[in-house]
């Protein structure tokens, strides 16, 4: 691994985004236990890399959180209640996080489960089980720290697309 990517996933040890970022670098969205989740997380996703102005990388980080907070509604949240009516209350248990290095993004989901993620056999004709497969193929690399028996993180690096002389022009 790089020198940056122990910089960058450090923090994640803990589950929280570095205080010393600046707003600007780095965001989170608390979601509720809901299926509906997925859809705000990917929002959230397009909107924060599009004010970043990251859309080389858009696509491939907005699936990617798509599929890892699918992940923690899923197999994380204990008492997942997709027959909730809209306006009840409920608490916020998954986190995704988003944080802009100087030359990575790293796209994070705590959730409160203490189990690592199960990576399944590939079977691309399943509706399901991909989701890890997904992760794997759109970022440059992923892994997962528990935070100390308070659940777990989940994350993605991705490669900030190079500048080049010719990107700069108008």
């Amino acid at each position: 691994m790089w020198s940056e990517g122990a910089t960058v996933s450090k923090p994640l040890w803990n589950g929280l985004v570095p205080e010393r970022l600046s707003s600007s670098s780095a965001t989170s969205c608390a979601l509720p236990p809901r299926f509906e989740a997925v859809r705000d997380a990917r929002r959230f996703t397009r909107s924060t890399l599009h004010h970043w102005g990251l859309e080389g990388i858009l696509d491939g980080v907005e699936l990617v959180a798509s599929e890892l907070v699918t992940n923690a509604l899923r197999y994380a949240v204990p008492d997942m209640a997709p027959n909730l009516p809209p306006e009840a209350p409920a608490e916020a248990p998954v986190l995704l996080s988003l944080v802009r290095w100087s030359t990575r993004v790293v796209c994070a989901v705590r959730d409160p489960s203490s189990h690592g993620p199960i990576t399944r056999m590939a079977d691309f004709v399943a509706e399901s089980g991909r989701g890890l497969h997904l992760v794997e193929s759109f970022s440059e690399t992923w892994g997962w720290h528990p935070i100390g028996g308070a659940g777990k993180v989940v994350w993605a690096l991705f490669q900030l697309p190079e500048k080049t002389p010719e990107s700069d022009r108008p």
